[in-house]
């Protein structure tokens, strides 16, 4: 098993590796007022990757501190759990929010 992971890791490497040299030529990126960027394209591919994942990281953090908040009520005891018996007339407890914006 450990073989075949490290085998799946090469190929990953590799081929990435391929990627980076079949884009070594320079690319343009054309900012607003004139402003202008030239790098390698494999560059500009992985600055935009890293762009995308950190703006993905930062939009989820409201919603998973949310879940962490709940989620210490309701282990402390603050939240009553659905095997309580409670009567129909009393409110829900508040649930952790859906995911997503």
């Amino acid at each position: 098993m450990r073989a075949l992971v490290w085998l799946l890791r090469a190929l990953v490497f590799f081929t990435l590796f391929a990627f980076a040299l079949n884009n070594q030529q320079d690319a343009v990126v054309r900012w607003f007022f004139g402003v202008e960027w030239r790098a390698p394209m494999v560059i500009v591919v992985l600055v935009a990757f890293a762009a995308g994942c950190a703006f993905g990281v930062v939009a989820m953090m409201p919603s998973w501190w949310r879940q962490r908040r709940w989620g210490r009520r309701a282990a402390a005891g603050a939240v009553p759990s659905a095997a309580d018996a409670r009567p129909a007339t009393e409110p829900l407890p508040d649930h952790p929010p859906r995911e997503g914006l």
